[in-house]
């Protein structure tokens, strides 16, 4: 086996070396997770995303080792004095029925990613308009300078206008689902041919790419498989040809055969716990109708003392994560180094707070997870509510599948909920923006700040931060923003989440930190 890594990313190559004489072949994956939809814009999760990138292509991605490099864009540069910025778009690009790709096609997929409805318009915060200039150029024009708009934009997924327009799917429906729901076309390396959702998506690569094909595949079949045992068992006999996520109890004996390679990484994602930072009152247990207690800091940071991380990193993780303090990790561009300490476990001093907050009894409350989406999400979702009890806290459990977590969330259906985020730009930046800041709708702020945490120098920040050149400045603001959402214990960080894939010993792929696997980068040996 050969290995590379870098400070983000890591590329594998199995036993049996990508190489020019490897034979076109067929590869079968699988996943807990089945895309909730192939509409791109219709929700901003990472199984949807990570899964689209193999169809639809964005104005620039990301490579193997995350830089920021050009897919349907292949240049930009800033307009002016940081008025926005120009695209000069690739020529001779297709859609995967044969549309030509044009600006046309950017500003439609621009106001469709943007619009109120769509889950994805929070990334579009910085534009204030955009603009064709010719078939292939285009303007988008923020409201102040941005140097990071271009990296920001990596997973927004360009949309054929006209095929969507034909279509009846020129707005993502999220809800009810519409043609893009069940079907695509991108520019992507990879066509959908087969769609059952719950079942199965068959991809095949798509012979008018622009790009040149760097995998050997001539079919890619995705099944979603819940079951832990089962998945580890269809990748031992060969039913698939690679599982994500290894359940961390399996990858010690997984590493013994010698037909299964354990590809280990650590994510981009932390995982923390959320509050209802706005609601009046608890909505779950005896107590529910009850004035809220999480609107106390004081609660808040006794729930934070009150959870022994390191025991749910070397029980639960088997010592495959890292603690973290807040809500990037340490390999985030804009992590405060200053504030790398997370509170001190301590159960005396959590009963202290709840008594110095008027619960010395403490008080029940419900407690919201999801059981298919973060490696072990059920389990520490378990081990949370042990912790809590030695404090009084008595949390009621509803784990469920993530399709239904969600809905859940947006509806403020919870008392306190499980969360992992994953800056798509790998800045600080971007947690702030959508965990954070005040939500706006028409700013298009705080579309996941699903608790309604509001702070004023908070909101005063995140503009300056966006705009400013000077990195030593921009990080002393992003310190700053760190320490108002450490001492406010908004969220409670706990550990960054651990990548665990397997695969058969005749394929060579890249795990990058973001968790999203990217077929071109394939190799069946």
């Amino acid at each position: 086996m050969f290995l590379r890594s870098s400070a983000i990313g890591l590329v594998l190559l199995a036993a049996g070396a990508v190489n020019g004489a490897a034979q076109a072949a067929e590869f079968k994956w699988a996943s807990t997770t089945d895309p909730q939809t192939l509409d791109p814009h219709a929700v901003n999760s990472a199984p949807v995303l990570g899964f689209l990138n193999n169809v639809y292509e964005g104005l620039v991605r990301r490579d193997q080792d995350m830089n920021v490099e050009p897919a349907l864009a292949v240049s930009w540069k800033p307009i002016g004095d940081g008025a926005g910025w120009r695209f000069n778009l690739r020529e001779g690009v297709t859609f995967h029925d044969g549309s030509p790709f044009t600006a046309e096609d950017v500003l439609f997929s621009y106001e469709r990613a943007s619009n109120e409805v769509a889950d994805t318009n929070s990334w579009f915060a910085p534009v204030k308009e955009a603009s064709i200039v010719d078939d292939h150029t285009i303007d988008f024009l923020t409201h102040g300078p941005n140097p990071i708009f271009p990296g920001s934009i990596a997973n927004w997924m360009i949309m054929d206008s006209g095929w969507a327009e034909a279509n009846a799917t020129t707005l993502p429906d999220k809800d009810n689902g519409n043609y893009a729901t069940l079907n695509a076309n991108g520019t992507g390396a990879f066509r959908v041919t087969a769609r059952e959702p719950g079942l199965r998506t068959v991809l095949e690569p798509f012979d008018g790419w622009w790009d040149a094909a760097t995998h050997n595949i001539t079919r890619a079949e995705f099944t979603p498989i819940q079951n832990p045992a089962t998945a580890v068992a269809a990748l031992l006999s060969g039913d698939v040809d690679m599982i994500n996520p290894v359940p961390i109890q399996d990858a010690a004996r997984l590493k013994e055969s010698d037909e299964v390679e354990i590809i280990q990484g650590i994510e981009a994602r932390v995982i923390m716990l959320g509050f209802p930072h706005e609601a009046e009152a608890l909505k779950y247990g005896p107590d529910a109708g009850q004035p809220n207690p999480f609107r106390d800091v004081r609660v808040r940071q006794a729930v934070a003392q009150a959870i022994n991380v390191p025991a749910i990193l070397a029980t639960i993780m088997r010592g495959n994560a890292e603690e973290a303090s807040q809500l990037v990790s340490p390999a985030m561009s804009g992590y405060s180094a200053a504030h790398s300490a997370r509170p001190a476990f301590d159960v005396e001093a959590a009963k202290a707070l709840l008594t110095e907050a008027g619960y010395p009894d403490g008080f029940s409350f419900g407690l919201k997870c999801p059981n298919d989406r973060y490696l072990n999400d059920e389990a520490v979702c378990q081990a949370v509510v042990a912790m809590l009890a030695q404090i009084g806290l008595k949390a009621e459990l509803d784990a469920m599948p993530v399709r239904n977590y969600w809905p859940e969330l947006r509806e403020d259906n919870y008392d306190m909920y499980l969360l992992g985020w994953s800056p798509g730009t790998f800045d600080a930046e971007h947690p702030i923006r959508f965990l954070v800041t005040t939500p706006n709708p028409d700013k298009k702020l705080g579309s996941w700040n699903f608790g309604g945490f509001s702070n004023t120098r908070v909101d005063e920040l995140l503009p300056l931060i966006q705009s400013e050149l000077d990195a030593g400045k921009r990080q002393a603001m992003l310190d700053e923003v760190t320490q108002i959402v450490q001492d406010e214990h908004t969220y409670v960080p706990l550990y960054v989440q651990p990548l665990v894939w397997g695969t058969r010993s005749n394929i060579a792929l890249t795990q990058r930190p973001d968790n999203f696997f990217i077929l071109r980068w394939v190799s069946v040996n």
